[in-house]
């Protein structure tokens, strides 16, 4: 029982430590309230908004292509996508994923929840083709804590694997080995379970089709995506530029890998301290992205319950998730 414990107190310890210093900068924000441009930040948002609704028409052709005999309409998958995003900035690991696919399964008949599924890994081609040229940029800028400072940073979500490798590594190899055993398992239907996944990135068979109607799509969500961080270091007034919002795009690429907080909060106070600690106070750097992330958290949550109120006519995503995930293994067990 003392080894239990032992062995937590280092982790709660960090976990408290890191949650102080998001209170901390909550607090910071709200004190300086007063500096915020309104019209900038508002201009942001819109901008947000719109670089959601980009991404939103690629996955929709992307399902298009999947099943060109449907008949399903734009507006609810954006609104399944809206809905997931909203629910992914309060609910941590990734909750509001569930909710885009099992809205969005239910929009198009006749899908099948793996083909919906495999649909994202065609926004995932272009996202980690883009995502590395700009972590390289913030590399090459020499912005980002090395690997041996990282502990030291007052985020659970990071110091905890930086001081746990060997946990980190098994992690990883559980995850690997969980992914082999699934297969085995699912090999027994392989043929029907296959076929769907393939049918939901059958348009990367296409490569004219897949850059005209996805990639485009996704190529103005992140320009809208690095406009709205632009205005967001304008509204709080650490400055907007090239750079500024090439380096805020990377911070949130790296918080957002950790799944303990909604949107990574902690670990993004913490990389952008360190990343902006040339450039402006420890006092204002906190101010704005404490502020950034409860605007685009407000927002998108928002947005999400509007969304899911005209899709099902109510707002509890707990039990959209409940619905998605019992409705998947029904599924399963039909196809079995």
């Amino acid at each position: 029982m003392s080894l239990l414990v032992s062995t937590h107190l280092p982790v709660l310890a960090s976990l408290g430590s890191s949650l102080d210093a998001f209170l901390h900068a909550a607090e910071t924000f709200f004190k300086h309230l007063a500096d915020v441009k309104w019209g900038a930040l508002a201009l942001a948002l819109g901008l947000h908004f719109t670089h959601i609704c980009c991404r939103s028409r690629a996955w929709f052709n992307t399902l298009r292509a999947a099943y060109p005999g449907g008949a399903f309409r734009f507006r609810r998958i954006l609104g399944s996508y809206v809905a997931g995003v909203g629910v992914n900035s309060v609910v941590p690991i990734r909750g509001g994923d569930v909710v885009k696919i099992y809205l969005a399964k239910n929009s198009i008949p006749g899908s099948r929840y793996p083909t919906v599924t495999s649909s994202f890994f065609v926004e995932s081609v272009f996202d980690l083709t883009i995502g590395s040229f700009v972590m390289l940029f913030a590399i090459t800028q020499g912005a980002l804590p090395s690997l041996p400072k990282i502990p030291d940073l007052p985020a659970f979500d990071l110091a905890f694997w930086a001081d746990h490798p060997g946990l980190a590594i098994f992690t990883i190899t559980f995850f690997i080995v969980g992914l082999l055993i699934l297969y085995a398992v699912l090999s027994v239907r392989a043929v029907v379970f296959w076929g769907s996944v393939k049918q939901g990135v059958v348009i990367l068979t296409d490569f004219r089709r897949y850059l005209r109607e996805v990639a485009s799509w996704q190529g103005g969500a992140w320009v809208f995506r690095f406009l709205a961080f632009y205005f967001f270091l304008e509204a709080f007034n650490i400055g907007g530029s090239v750079t500024n919002a090439l380096l805020v795009m990377s911070v949130q690429a790296l918080a957002t890998l950790t799944p303990f907080t909604p949107g990574g909060a902690g670990a993004q106070q913490a990389l952008l301290v360190f990343v902006f600690r040339d450039i402006a106070s420890k006092t204002s750097v906190l101010a704005y992205s404490v502020g950034q992330q409860i605007a685009i958290a407000a927002f998108n949550a928002t947005a999400g319950l509007i969304a899911l109120f005209l899709m099902v006519g109510h707002t509890d995503f707990r039990s959209i998730v409940r619905l998605g995930r019992e409705e998947e293994e029904r599924e399963a067990e039909g196809a079995a």
